[in-house]
């Protein structure tokens, strides 16, 4: 069954949707990412316009990270301080990211560039996943950690303004964890993407965040970034269709209560190598939409 998109003026088929939702979902509940790295390149392909496809997405992630705070802030694994520093760069790089938007929507660049950024993010995130995850399976997890934590431990040592955060244990600059709210509000606003798959690493190998709290303090500041990111979405630049947005959390709550029961079987490096073996199967698929010439140029089509 077909469903027409009033706001990106095109017909998408409704079972397609919804299966695309419940992917995003269980890719949130066992891998503790949002999805939109799969989400949004995937309705590119069904035809959805990229600009319409990020704004879109920024919407479907206020449910499913709402859902995970709460789940979180149950749990008591939420640092609200961090996390609210954090939130502070990326309120900023969501400003930020949407005026790029809109500056690369004037110049008519903006699906070849959100094309080629999802081709680099991807396919570096999921080339150093692939070889971490590979060294962890071969029994080097520890080592590797531990020459990351030294690494990033040198590289920020001494910056300015350092904030204790006691639920973390930490005493690290302010500058850090604003600079990672940076790239996670550009990411939010440019790419549709929440940027977990980034941001949660980010914050164990850089900030030296203890692993229990990573994914709820990184939904928390999530949620506020893509609630604002959709707002100005919607009012700057009317790429949010609300519809598309509605079937895809419906999709999302059902995959991910499957997730849910799923999480247990799938942990540590195996799951990292299938998130890291998913995020390079995309990456090849949007390089090969990018910059493979297709057979036929034009099509028509006769509507009946």
């Amino acid at each position: 069954m077909d469903i027409y998109l009033p706001v990106a003026e095109m017909a998408v088929s409704f079972e397609v949707i919804v299966g695309l939702g419940v992917a995003v979902g269980l890719l949130s509940s066992i891998f503790g990412v949002g999805g939109g790295f799969l989400c949004t390149p995937f309705l590119i392909f069904l035809g959805v316009p990229a600009s319409f496809a990020v704004g879109t997405q920024a919407v479907q992630l206020i449910s499913s990270s709402l859902s995970g705070v709460l789940g979180h802030w149950r749990k008591n694994s939420v640092d609200f301080k961090l996390g609210s520093v954090m939130l502070g760069g990326s309120l900023f790089g969501t400003v930020l990211g949407i005026l790029i938007f809109k500056l690369l929507q004037y110049t008519g660049q903006i699906d070849v560039v959100i094309n080629g950024l999802y081709v680099l993010f991807l396919g570096s995130i999921g080339g150093m996943m692939l070889y971490e995850s590979f060294r962890a399976i071969l029994k080097k997890k520890h080592k590797a950690e531990s020459v990351r934590s030294r690494f990033w431990s040198r590289v920020t040592h001494g910056l300015p303004y350092p904030v204790t955060f006691p639920k973390s244990n930490l005493c690290i600059s302010a500058t850090v964890p604003i600079g990672l709210g940076v790239i996670g509000g550009l990411m939010v606003s440019v790419l549709g993407i929440g940027g977990g798959f980034l941001l949660v690493p980010a914050m164990i190998y850089i900030l030296g965040m203890p692993s229990n709290l990573v994914i709820g303090t990184s939904m928390f500041q999530i949620l506020i970034t893509t609630t604002l990111s959709a707002l100005l979405h919607i009012i700057s630049n009317n790429t949010v269709d609300l519809l598309l947005a509605l079937v895809l959390m419906v999709g999302s709550l059902i995959g991910g209560q499957i997730g849910v029961r799923l999480a247990k079987y799938v942990r540590g490096a195996p799951a990292r190598l299938m998130l890291a073996l998913i995020l390079l199967s995309v990456c090849v698929m949007l390089w090969e939409n990018l910059f493979i010439e297709p057979v036929e140029h034009f099509t028509t089509e006769v509507l009946e």
